[in-house]
């Protein structure tokens, strides 16, 4: 099992910056993909970055070039820097985690939703 505690979002104007912040616990060796999807209201949650084990990267194509992703290994923590934010960034930002279960089934976990608000 894999534990999530994601911080950080909140109200920003457009054009500003936020940083997210995911920590996880638990049986992370089993960790393949570590990331954040979001979700606005009525839509789909989609990925917004995430980062696989043996270093590639995933982004949106909405948020390339302004969102960058970074992993802190010695503290199980992902970072997710938002920068030039626009009024459509506007959703729940949820961490998760992509890994083996005690079943060694591929199994998706999710952390708390972090409301990110971008004012225009």
């Amino acid at each position: 099992q894999v534990q999530l505690v994601g911080s950080g979002g909140g109200l920003v104007q457009a054009g500003g910056s936020l940083r997210l912040s995911c920590t996880a616990s638990g049986d992370t060796s089993k960790i393949v993909a570590l990331g954040w999807y979001r979700q606005a209201p009525g839509k789909e949650r989609d990925l917004v970055a995430r980062l696989n084990r043996g270093g590639g990267f995933d982004y949106a194509d909405t948020v390339k070039g302004r969102f960058t992703i970074a992993r802190d290994y010695d503290r199980n923590t992902v970072h997710l820097q938002m920068n030039s934010l626009k009024p459509e960034d506007t959703a729940y930002y949820y961490c998760n985690a992509r890994g083996y279960n005690e079943f060694n089934v591929v199994t998706d976990y999710w952390g708390q939703g972090t409301p990110v608000t971008v004012s225009s």
